[in-house]
């Protein structure tokens, strides 16, 4: 770091020496022998040089740029910066530190921040009342994740609060600024996995039907991007072998496609399926949103419902991960993606 610094430091103030020097020996001492018409003898294609004083306007630009140059150099940590912060400044957390990129960002991250606070609170949330829920909710995030003293705040304490704020968020559903908040929150963070139109894709829930995984409730949205999801199906295929895959595929398929089914498979899958799989699908495999545990009978997949994807789902599992958000957007910004979520979707199905 310091070698580096110390190399770039001294190239470029050699630089600026030279290029000072340059100029000003050619100002005041690199003179040419004139002739007595006053060019230089050199002449070419009939043009004669003359030695006439350089542009005024042209000298207050350079010798202009070389003055910043040094106050760049004084108000920034460009000379060895290791050892010279520079004089310059900026705000973070309150306080007045030296100016590097960083500070610069965390700077411009907290008045920005203050701004949308700033419109959040008078103008986004519509029922003020929650303020004292996310009070309360920050105050317990401190108490939960610091580490220098001890909490009886849990993670059930935690899930219990961010619920609460799911009456504030169905307000926010029918204010207009609140939703198209909301919708660039959308498109900067959950576009990416979810498609421009929360439409989804293989893998990706589609966010704008009527099936969740997890509950479509305001507090169900809201708790998804506190906490994220981990998905925890187990590959079978050592416990089933090809064949009790392909009979427990039968009987799944059997839910969605009455035709072109196997009977005596299906019935050998079904037994399959009641002794292995029904603790989290039920028996009758409309799934459990308590812990993610897909309905199997709406004809609505994650990854497909063909018997090939089926059986692949068996033999291998799946383990899809929505990343958990708090600490990256923020209780408030947390608000207004379940806002838009939730009436982006179809809240005709169970648990919406």
């Amino acid at each position: 770091m310091t070698f580096w610094s110390s190399w770039v430091t001294i190239i470029s103030l050699g630089c600026w020496v030279f290029i000072a020097g340059v100029l000003l020996l050619t100002l005041k001492k690199w003179k040419p022998t004139l002739e007595e018409d006053g060019t230089t003898g050199h002449e070419y294609d009939g043009v004669k040089e003359f030695d006439k004083p350089m542009p005024k306007w042209w000298l207050v630009i350079f010798f202009g740029s070389l003055a910043w140059g040094l106050v760049y150099m004084a108000l920034y940590p460009s000379i060895v910066p290791y050892f010279w912060k520079g004089l310059s400044s900026v705000e973070v957390g309150g306080e007045q530190v030296h100016w590097t990129s960083k500070t610069e960002l965390a700077s411009n991250l907290e008045a920005n921040n203050r701004v949308f606070m700033d419109n959040f609170n008078n103008k986004l949330l519509v029922n003020p009342a929650a303020r004292a829920e996310l009070d309360e909710l920050e105050r317990m995030q401190v108490s939960f994740y610091d580490q220098t003293e001890e909490s009886n705040v849990t993670q059930a304490d935690l899930d219990a609060q961010v619920a609460k704020l799911g009456p504030a968020v169905m307000a926010m559903v029918n204010e207009p600024r609140a939703i198209k908040a909301g919708a660039k929150l959308f498109q900067q963070n959950c576009s990416v996995c979810h498609g421009s139109a929360a439409k989804g894709s293989k893998g990706y829930p589609n966010l704008t039907d009527e099936s969740w995984l997890y509950g479509g409730k305001a507090s169900d949205i809201l708790l998804t991007l506190h906490n994220g999801r981990v998905a925890a199906m187990p590959a079978w295929q050592a416990d089933l072998g090809e064949t009790g895959i392909a009979a427990a595929v039968e009987h799944v398929y059997s839910y969605t496609h009455s035709e072109d089914i196997n009977p005596t498979l299906a019935a050998q899958g079904k037994a399959l399926f009641e002794a292995n799989c029904s603790v989290c699908h039920g028996k009758d495999g409309k799934g459990s949103q308590a812990i993610g545990a897909p309905n199997l009978t709406d004809d609505i997949w994650l990854y497909g419902g063909d018997r090939d994807t089926l059986k692949e789902t068996l033999r291998y599992g799946r383990n899809g991960v929505m990343p958990a958000w708090q600490q990256k957007l923020g209780n408030e910004r947390i608000m207004l993606l379940s806002a838009y979520v939730y009436q982006l979707s179809d809240h005709t199905g169970p648990g919406s």
